[in-house]
């Protein structure tokens, strides 16, 4: 996309800005914008060129420049959790994804909360959009629900092009690397698809499925809302036969290198303070002088086919905003990106070695081609690892599947009408339940809780509108706090304080730790000793937090099943 494109957008921005009312619900006479949100799955908080990244993502850095880069943007620590908050504006503990449907404990399952899919509790975002006049689309992965009434189509969605688990191959062959479930399920609006096109590579399909609904629906003049949620950059890891070597080389010197030049980089941008220290590297990661040179090959290179994988979701973004400027719709259409949590540290070979049976290991390897060459490919299940996550990572403590910061926290650009200043960066707290009511207030839409007697639950995020336009420089007071909790482990945030609690499992204490964010984003410093009262205060807004979303606790999940045991911190 050409720089002027995104010249415009931020001048009309800026100049709307300058009506009364150019944002305000009640006016008449304002256009309603497009709404388009794009989710990249597994993505690292310092992937992008933006944030600090050398992988090139143009599109991705030109929108940011023309919009805003939120650097304390928070999510869940994995996939359906967030999700749940994003199309919910709820906590995931009400909206039905308390925890993961694939590791549902005794305790957990058929209680209001852990139903595996958005319940009724809650409304999503897009049957409220629709019933505020947009239409509404939906192409990707969906990974809330796997029957009928749970698909996207009985959830407000008029056009979709789904895939309804969690990840898998992104070709055409439908296979998911796990014998207990291994075929893929999608849904062509509404209705269950036996096949796939030959031709069909996930990125790319998802782009054009968004692109021809907004083009054959445009005549109605209604504005639209689209989630556009790639499976890109969720393992297996794939790419074009001619993407497959653009990266080749960037990566020989290895994560710890790579984590350092990100770091220095991130600092520069402004993106993390200059004094920011890094979470220690974990003591089961080796150091990279330690690897043989064929290991030091074969781990570079999965890097390599990752970057080129997420370069390539860039370039189909480009292709999206492109269509819309083409289109004449981009002017009026606001952009949100993020990525649903932090990078994936599992291996799934790893994983296979460990966890599965022998028939299943059997099964995979006759399954999967799993040389060297034909990584990126077709039939292969790669992907990079617990080391690569932590650098991608960035300073942060973890990756996802934990309710630290480099599980939680994903960067954010949003760009378009209403958003006041062209490449700003902004530190304010966020959370990806704010995207909802923020929606809800541009589109002039009434949430059905306010008409549905407790039935359907209260927003529980924070409209970003006044901190967008220059209003504001926050969306949180000082006494505003949000929590956390997945797979046992439990966080609490207000302002710049958190407290968080590991499992042992899980690398952890099993003990509540204190940290103060603004100073150690790492979390590296324990100040329980030194501040006890702000600990039994957050303590004690953890219990409410408990209370008030009906969390279980479990023992069951990944920690104990030993997925993650592999990446305990000790």
């Amino acid at each position: 996309m050409k720089r002027n494109a995104f010249t415009k957008l931020a001048m009309l921005g800026a100049a709307m800005l300058a009506l009364p009312g150019v944002i305000t619900p009640a006016n008449a006479q304002t256009k309603k914008p497009n709404i388009l949100i794009i989710v990249a799955d597994d993505m690292a908080y310092s992937d992008l060129g933006c944030f600090g990244g050398e992988i090139k993502t143009p599109n991705l850095d030109r929108l940011a420049q023309a919009g805003g880069r939120f650097t304390n943007f928070c999510v869940g620590p994995t996939c359906s959790p967030t999700r749940s908050m994003l199309l919910s504006g709820s906590d995931n503990h009400v909206a039905g994804l308390g925890n993961m449907a694939e590791f549902l404990g005794p305790e957990q399952k058929g209680k209001p909360g852990y139903e595996g899919h958005l319940n009724n509790r809650v409304a999503s975002i897009a049957s409220v959009m629709r019933d505020t006049g947009y239409h509404t689309y939906m192409a990707g992965k969906w990974h809330m629900g796997e029957e009928p009434g749970n698909w996207p189509a009985a959830l407000g969605f008029e056009r979709d092009f789904t895939l309804l688990q969690g990840g898998g191959s992104s070709w055409s062959d439908m296979m998911y690397p796990n014998p207990a479930h291994p075929h893929l399920t999608f849904t062509l609006n509404g209705k269950r698809l036996e096949k796939l096109p030959e031709n069909h590579f996930s990125t790319e399909a998802y782009a054009n499925f968004i692109m021809k609904s907004v083009d054959e629906q445009k005549a109605d003049a209604k504005p639209f809302f689209a989630y556009l949620s790639f499976q890109a950059v969720h393992s297996p890891f794939a790419v074009p036969d001619d993407w497959l070597d653009k990266y080749k080389g960037q990566y020989d010197q290895g994560y710890e290198a790579l984590r350092a030049a990100r770091l220095a980089r991130m600092k520069e941008l402004g993106i993390v303070g200059k004094d920011v220290q890094p979470f220690p590297r974990l003591p089961k990661i080796p150091a990279w002088d330690s690897l043989t040179p064929e290991q030091r090959k074969l781990s570079s290179r999965r890097m390599e086919i990752y970057a080129a994988m997420l370069a390539n979701m860039d370039y189909h973004i480009g292709r999206v905003l492109d269509h819309l400027k083409e289109a004449g719709q981009l002017d009026n259409t606001l952009v949100m990106f993020f990525s649903d949590n932090g990078p994936e540290p599992t291996e799934l070979a790893t994983l296979v070695a460990s966890a599965f049976s022998a028939d299943a290991k059997e099964w995979f390897m006759k399954n999967f081609d799993q040389r060297p060459e034909n990584w990126g490919k077709k039939g292969s299940a790669v992907d990079y690892g617990v080391a690569w996550a932590q650098a991608g990572s960035g300073p942060f403590r973890m990756f996802k599947g934990y309710v630290t910061e480099g599980g939680i926290r994903s960067p954010l650009i949003i760009a378009g009408p209403g958003v006041k200043q062209s490449g700003s960066i902004n530190s304010a707290f966020l959370h990806v339940m704010d995207i909802a009511p923020t929606l809800y207030e541009l589109a002039g839409a009434d949430h059905p809780s306010k008409k549905s007697d407790g039935r359907i639950a209260p927003l529980q995020g924070k409209s970003l509108v006044p901190l967008l336009t220059g209003k504001s420089d926050n969306v949180r007071g000082d006494r505003d706090w949000v929590g956390w909790e997945l797979f046992g482990n439990r966080a609490v945030r207000r302002g710049d304080w958190k407290i968080l609690n590991l499992l042992r499992a899980a690398g952890g204490s099993g003990e509540w730790q204190l940290f103060n964010l603004k100073d150690d984003p790492a979390e590296t410093h324990d100040l329980s000793k030194d501040h006890p009262e702000q600990l039994t205060e957050l303590i004690a807004l953890w219990d409410e937090y408990a209370r008030n979303n009906g969390v279980i606790l479990s023992g069951d999940g990944p920690f104990k099943r030993g997925k993650e045991a592999s990446v305990a911190e000790d």
